[in-house]
């Protein structure tokens, strides 16, 4: 079994530091050592270890010149030699510098040099008080944050720091970093640096927490207090000017980084590309609303032309129809104004189917009636019949033709009693059962209501009076609330149009042909369609009666201007007078009124000439 023999390492020198209470009773019983050959046994081994680049040169006039008295005013980098570092100085160069001091500037040192050393005021002191605030973190932190050599100057708006924003801002925000609780702090970078580190960079600014605090510069130390509200008060008093240091700390903070805000060219661009993006998002916005209404407007406007095309095609389809349906109507009138000539024309030729001229002006109008009454087909049966049968079928379409307007004549008045009288008579009672209107009284009732018009002065009065004044026979007067009830129900159930109808086309050839017994021999021209019987014959007709002026007046309110064939249908009104005869009656009429009229203005102005 082999034995491995270890090796022994060569001997080396090394200095040590005795320390612990062995060394220190070694110290105190051996005899022969001075405290002064221990202060130089350590320089001989320490002073060139701990002599160090970056200690400042003794500056023995300056440590002269210091007042232990003042020793808070005075700068205690400056007296360990470490005025370069200051707050840059770790713990380790201030133990070294504080030592170095120690080992020369001793007062057992110097004393054992022959200087003279007082107690009382000794510089020494000073470096004492020196270590005793930078040798205790906390004591240190707070002379830091009241080191007069620190710049707390920001700089000022002007064309220097906006041409040379980088270089002075950063610089300045170096300088204050020191005294940032959070680590690392962030560079304020160049123009190159991405937007997203320079908006961390100002958040952690605008969010800056400060260690500096300011006990340091308390006027009186709380130890210093004679008793415990002494000492309150005093910290208390320390306690409000910190706190107002500290906020003018914070707002010389806050206006460094407002103005390094204001005046870096990276945020006026950041403002502006997000200036430029709103306007181009909203621009982008305006255009696709522009779009969508554009859209709309199209849809819109092809829905109008749509609907356009298919009311033009539907008025087209209608009025097509209607044209079809009007052709159809002309052809229909035309082959019945044909059809009634040609049986004008065949009863002409054949005498009206008269044995001896007093049957020529019946046979006329009875003729008349004949064409009126038949429709298209059985005209052209009757004139087939009168072709073959003559006389014969022309006095059984005679009284066909008297038997059916009769027979609508009494249709009329019972729809007329049933739907203005409701009663049991003939022309039923009135609401509140009054006597019963006659035929008479009703015919009267209308034309008293188209003699006084509307606008009459107590007009129905005045109708009242007209009806009893011309009532015969024994009768019970009519009030004026009587004649107002009765002709709205006359106006309600268009009774009074009816009757006078009715009448109309029975009484009208009867009275013309009583007062045509002994006219002339009949004329040879051919009839027209709106000649009256009278006109046929050549005979002058005579003047306007009072039931011709009425009837016109009632056709005319019956077929106002905007009907078409106006006067066909007033000419139909007046079977004794022709459609030529109903204008120029009308246009008589019209003249009559414009000449009163002009003769009362004339009436007017000359009474007023005359007041």
């Amino acid at each position: 079994m082999d034995h491995h023999t270890p090796e022994i390492s060569a001997l080396t020198r090394r200095l040590v530091e005795c320390v612990g209470p062995v060394f220190l009773s070694f110290w105190q019983v051996e005899p022969g050592i001075s405290h002064d050959a221990l202060a130089l046994q350590e320089e001989d081994e320490s002073e060139d270890e701990l002599t160090s680049s970056f200690i400042d040169p003794d500056d023995v006039n300056f440590l002269r010149s210091l007042d232990p008295k003042e020793w808070k005013e005075q700068d205690h980098y400056a007296v360990l030699g470490l005025k370069k570092l200051r707050h840059k100085a770790t713990e380790d160069d201030i133990k070294k510098a504080y030592r170095l001091k120690v080992l020369r500037h001793h007062p057992d040192k110097r004393k054992a040099q022959g200087e003279e050393i007082r107690p009382d005021d000794d510089y020494f002191t000073c470096i004492t008080k020196a270590w005793e605030i930078l040798g205790n973190p906390r004591n240190r932190r707070s002379y830091d944050s009241v080191d007069k050599e620190f710049d707390d100057s920001i700089p000022t708006v002007n064309d220097h720091t906006r041409t040379n924003f980088y270089e002075v801002f950063g610089e300045a925000f170096d300088l204050n970093s020191q005294w940032s609780e959070k680590m690392p702090v962030p560079k304020l970078g160049d123009e190159s640096t991405p937007r997203e580190n320079v908006e961390r960079f100002y958040s952690f600014w605008y969010n800056f927490e400060s260690w500096r605090e300011y006990s340091y510069l308390d006027e009186e130390e709380k130890e210093q207090g004679q008793g415990r509200e002494e000492r309150k008060w005093i910290e208390k008093q320390n306690k409000a000017a910190r706190v107002k240091r500290k906020k003018e700390e914070m707002a010389r903070i806050r206006s460094l980084v407002d103005t390094a805000y204001s005046l870096d060219p990276r945020i006026l661009k950041f403002k502006q590309e997000d200036k430029d993006r709103k306007l181009a998002v909203k621009q982008a916005k305006k255009d696709a609303a522009r779009a969508r209404q554009e859209e709309e407007d199209r849809k819109a406007q092809a829905a109008e032309e749509e609907m356009r095309k298919q009311k033009e095609e539907a008025e087209a389809e209608q009025k097509a129809k209607q044209d079809a349906i009007k052709a159809e109507r002309e052809a229909q009138k035309r082959a019945l104004k044909k059809e009634r000539a040609t049986l004008r024309k065949l009863a002409k030729e054949n005498n009206y189917y008269s044995t001896d001229p007093s049957e020529v002006v019946h046979h006329m109008g009875s003729l008349e009636k004949i064409c009126e009454c038949l429709r298209l087909e059985e005209l052209e049966e009757l004139v087939t019949m009168l072709a073959r049968d003559g006389r014969t079928a022309f006095l059984q379409a005679m009284e066909e033709t008297e038997r059916r307007i009769e027979c609508e004549r009494q249709q009329l008045m019972e729809s007329a009693t049933r739907a203005c009288g409701g009663g049991s008579g003939a022309m039923g009672r009135s609401k509140k059962g009054s006597t019963p209107w006659t035929h008479d009284q009703l015919q009267l009732l209308i034309k008293a209501v188209n003699v006084f018009p509307a606008g009459t002065n107590q007009r129905w009065e005045v109708v009242a009076n007209f009806i009893n004044q011309h009532t015969n026979g024994e009768y019970e007067p009519r009030t004026p609330k009587e004649v107002l009830a009765k002709a709205k129900d006359l106006q309600s159930c268009d009774y009074s149009r009816n009757i006078l109808k009715v009448a109309v086309n029975q009484k009208a050839y009867d009275n013309f042909e009583k007062d045509q017994k002994n006219s002339v021999e009949v004329s040879a021209t051919t009839s027209q369609r709106f000649d009256s019987p009278a006109d046929q014959q050549g005979v002058r007709v005579a003047p306007w009666t009072a039931m011709e002026q009425q009837l016109l007046e009632q056709a005319l309110k019956t077929y106002p201007a905007s009907t078409p064939e106006r006067w066909d249908r007033i000419a139909e009104c007046l079977p004794t007078r022709s459609k030529k005869d109903c204008m120029r009656r009308y246009k008589e009429l019209v003249e009559m009124v414009k000449a009163k009229k002009a003769a009362q203005a004339a009436v007017g102005s000359g009474s007023q000439k005359a007041k």
